[in-house]
């Protein structure tokens, strides 16, 4: 079976490249592992329509809308490798069944590697979070801390006065200087030189000297690294973020490698699913017009 697309990865980006796909009768297979990096959360925000929806419940919502479509197949697994074929590209699962296809779609996502502090990762996407505008209106207004990773937690801090009361806990991590603490003055932060030992309550920051300060909401950066190993396998060119690498792609979602297109959180220095699901929606019609236009 020569697939005229395989989309790796089924959450919202991949599901979008995929329904743009499927509405243009292309035969087209998804492979998804079921692990979408907002898992943790219980809510999600931000995308228009679906603003305070669980987000299992919109990816099963676009699941079944998507594969209703004739064209389209799923399977529930974990793709490991990805090579270059005459005819275009195969992809091989986790049991060894490869598939072949004339395009890629890579929405394989990234995976978040958070400070080691007790307690932190307990709560990621319950009360410790990276995105303001995803998480921050819901922490009404109240305490909130931003734990610094590095001078990039400047942005942070200097974004979530907006949504709360705001405390930077620098953890040894930088030290702002006089014209960087002059701006978090101007915006109203707090600075905490004290180390953090631990997170406890809901998001408490307990200090190495035995202080506990009481938050609604914690925010911090984390590293990411690719979820899949496809890229890097297929020659795909990368880019450093703030975070972590990310896909290099063109305008249209193409990747440096022709045929193979990006989207989503591993193709963006920065995510959340109303900008993975554009993502996807370029990468799809982009992915449909080469297969057009193009002879290979």
């Amino acid at each position: 079976m020569m697939y005229e697309a395989i989309v790796v990865g089924g959450s919202y980006a991949g599901m979008s490249a995929a329904l743009q796909l499927a509405r243009a009768r292309r035969r087209i297979l998804v492979v998804d592992q079921g692990r979408r990096r907002n898992r943790f959360a219980k809510t999600s925000h931000g995308f228009l329509g679906q603003d305070g929806r669980a987000p299992d419940a919109i990816a099963a919502d676009a699941r079944a809308q998507l594969t209703a479509y004739p064209t389209v197949e799923w399977i529930d697994a974990c793709a490991e490798r990805g090579a270059r074929t005459e005819k275009g590209f195969s992809v091989t699962l986790e049991n060894g069944d490869t598939h072949d296809a004339r395009r890629l779609v890579l929405a394989t996502g990234v995976v978040d590697s958070l400070p080691d502090i007790p307690g932190l990762a307990e709560r990621w996407g319950r009360s410790v979070f990276h995105c303001p505008y995803c998480h921050g209106y819901e922490l009404g207004n109240g305490r909130i801390g931003v734990l610094a990773v590095s001078s990039l937690s400047m942005h942070h801090a200097f974004m979530l006065p907006d949504w709360g009361s705001t405390t930077l806990f620098l953890n040894g991590a930088f030290v702002p200087d006089a014209d960087q603490r002059a701006q978090l003055d101007r915006r109203g932060v707090a600075i905490e030189e004290c180390a953090v030992e631990k997170i406890t309550g809901e998001a408490d920051v307990v200090l190495t000297d035995g202080r506990v300060v009481k938050l609604d909401g914690l925010f911090t950066m984390p590293r990411t690294s690719m979820a899949s190993p496809l890229a890097e396998q297929l020659g795909c060119a990368f880019e450093e973020g703030p975070m972590g690498p990310f896909l290099r792609t063109d305008t249209v979602k193409e990747t440096t490698v022709p045929g193979v297109f990006a989207c989503g959180d591993a193709a963006r220095a920065a995510g959340s699913v109303a900008l993975a699901v554009g993502d996807g929606a370029m990468a799809g019609a982009a992915t449909h017009q080469s297969l057009m236009f193009r002879a290979s």
